[in-house]
This record gives structure tokens, C-alpha cells and sequence, in this order.
């Protein structure tokens, strides 16, 4: 992966004591040289213990206390920064359906502060981290995602050129904080796992997988894409019977906000989404694709949708433990 572009850079990451912030943070400081790391976020005590763990690369490092929800906060943080990495959110779908005005306070008046901030500053890029639940939301957490990716996208009007906005969407994180796995390994120990459906699907990435898609659509971005790795898919039933082995599946239910499958790119991006080996991209509607193009991309067929039930890319229980391996559980 070529990170040759973070040279002499000052990488801020929003929500950087995250799962998926603290994968990037060490990417960024051992494969990059990035001028400086500067995580920020609202939880003292993971900043505490990461300041101890992180303690040999010096000023390379810095920690910044604050929400995304305090503007001013944000303006204090952004200033001489190059790159921002908007990792921070509230997630839990069925919390957040019973909790929509701080889904709203966050993942939406959040990203507002942060692109603003960002523009106000001079930042040169900013990548957005959405979800595959944004993409026809059926829950609020998939609404505000949605939500925010519009702001992020259509913002880059107010950069004029200065400062650039995109996004990556994917899908559900293997070994990030409260995911499945976590899930599988804390109910197998009473014999019981739960299951909401039988034929509910899923694509699934590793963080790291994650931490490269942003990575790299942070050295490839114009403004305004949305980038869409291809990665796999598989039924939640098998993934239990290989993670939980003879264990009882309890059906529970579908939960409130819940799909039975998950899609990353809908018939209606479909007009404006371009292909390379590796990922999809969703450039600006309205914009031609001929810089993609240019790249050896290839539009996509006419009818195109990317969905977890039809992925062609179906894992199998050797390539989920193969996922799995790449994953370390704490």
C-alpha cells in the first residue's frame, strides 16, 4: 500500500481510541511518515492507556480531548492540520432506535462540525467512515449515516477545491469492540447463541481491510466519491456454527431497525458507480467518470446492485476462518 502521500502530514482521527482508530493510528505511525498522529476523542481513560501503550514514538503522537458535538473544540483541534480521518459515531442500531436524538447529535450535527471546522481550517482532505446500513436505510443509525455522507459529499462545494470530502462504506467489522464475535465467544460459554434469522446475511471485513480502503481512497480521492471495497459475504447461521460449534441456535427474532440483508451500492447509485478489481467507487452525481475511467475503471452493468445475499463473492468456512485468523481478539 502506497502511503508515500502522508509524508510530512498531520493526520487527525476523530473517535481514535475506536476499534477501528487505534488500527489506524498504528498503521499510520508504523507504515507511514506522517509528521504527526493526533488522536481525538471523548473517552479519557482509553487516551490514558493509549498515551502508556504509545509512549516510544514521542511527539509523532498527540492526544486531544472532545466531541464531535463542540464546534469550538473541534476548531482548537483541526488547527495545522492536513488530513482528517472522521472515524467517530454512536452505532448500536437497536440503542439508537430507542435514542434518536443523540444518533442525531453525534453521527449528523457531528459531521456538520467536523467538515465545517475542517474547511474553516484548511484541512486538505477528509474521509468520512460510513456504513452499509446507509445505503436504503432501514433503522436511524443507517438514516444519520446516510445523512452524513450527503453532508460530507455535497460539502465539498463550501471547500471549493481546498479542502476535499469523501467517504468509504462497508460492512460489518470482524473483532471490532461488541461485534459478533465478541457476541459468539460470551454466549457458546452457556451453550445457547442467538440468532434474529435464519437467512440473514452479512459482508464482512476485517479491520485492517478497513484501515486500507481509507488509506488508500485518502491518496485516490477527487471529492465526493464514496468508495466500496468488494468483500464477502455470508450467513450469520453459518458463521455462528463455525465460530460456536455445538451449540444450540436460538432464533430470537429480527430487532427493531434490523435487515435480513445489507447492501452497499443501490440501483440508484448504480447510474454513477464505476468499477476497479478491488473496490466500487460512487462519484458525484451529475459529474462524468472519465478521471475514473482514465484509471481502468469500467462503468457498471445496467441493473447493478451490491447486496449481501447477492454477492458473488461467498465466504466459505475455510475463507471465514482464514478472516477470523487475521482478527485478534483482546
Amino acid at each position: 500500500m502506497d502511503v508515500s502521500y502522508l509524508a510530512g502530514k498531520r493526520v487527525l482521527i476523530t473517535g481514535g481510541t475506536g476499534s477501528f482508530g487505534q488500527s489506524c493510528v498504528r498503521a499510520l505511525l508504523d507504515r507511514s511518515e506522517a509528521r504527526r498522529v493526533i488522536v481525538l476523542s471523548r473517552d479519557e481513560l482509553k487516551q490514558s492507556q493509549m498515551m502508556a501503550s504509545h509512549a516510544g514514538y514521542g511527539d509523532r503522537i498527540a492526544f486531544f480531548l472532545g466531541d464531535v458535538r463542540d464546534k469550538e473544540r473541534l476548531d482548537r483541534a483541526f488547527q495545522g492540520v492536513d488530513i482528517v480521518i472522521h472515524a467517530a459515531a454512536l452505532k448500536h442500531v437497536p440503542l439508537l432506535e430507542y435514542s434518536p436524538f443523540e444518533a442525531v447529535q453525534t453521527n449528523i450535527i457531528g459531521t456538520q462540525n467536523v467538515i465545517n471546522a475542517a474547511i474553516d481550517n484548511g484541512v486538505e482532505r477528509v474521509m468520512f467512515l460510513s456504513t452499509d446500513k446507509a445505503a436504503s436505510p432501514a433503522n436511524l443509525y443507517g438514516a444519520t449515516k446516510l445523512c452524513a455522507e450527503k453532508i460530507c459529499i455535497n460539502a465539498n462545494a463550501y471547500g471549493a477545491g481546498k479542502t476535499r470530502i469523501s467517504c468509504v462504506r462497508y460492512g460489518n467489522v470482524l473483532g471490532s469492540r461488541g461485534s459478533i464475535l465478541h457476541v459468539i465467544e460470551t454466549q457458546k460459554k452457556n451453550g445457547v447463541v442467538h440468532l434474529t434469522h435464519e437467512e440473514m446475511t452479512r459482508f464482512w471485513i476485517t479491520i485492517d481491510q478497513g484501515v486500507s480502503l481509507v488509506l488508500n481512497g485518502l491518496r485516490e480521492m477527487r471529492g465526493g466519491e464514496i468508495f466500496i471495497p468488494k468483500i464477502p459475504s455470508m450467513k450469520v447461521a453459518d458463521l455462528i456454527r463455525v465460530c460456536a460449534p455445538g451449540c444450540e441456535i436460538k432464533v430470537i427474532g429480527i430487532r427493531p431497525g434490523e435487515k435480513l440483508h445489507e447492501t452497499l451500492v443501490t440501483t440508484e447509485e448504480m447510474r454513477h458507480t464505476v468499477e476497479f478489481p478491488d473496490c466500487y467507487v460512487v462519484h458525484p452525481e451529475g459529474l462524468s467518470p472519465d478521471p475514473w475511467i482514465a484509471r481502468g475503471a469500467r462503468s457498471v452493468d445496467a441493473g447493478f446492485v451490491y447486496s449481501s445475499d447477492r454477492n458473488p463473492a461467498w465466504l466459505d468456512e475455510r475463507g471465514l476462518r482464514e478472516l477470523i485468523a487475521a482478527v485478534n481478539l483482546p
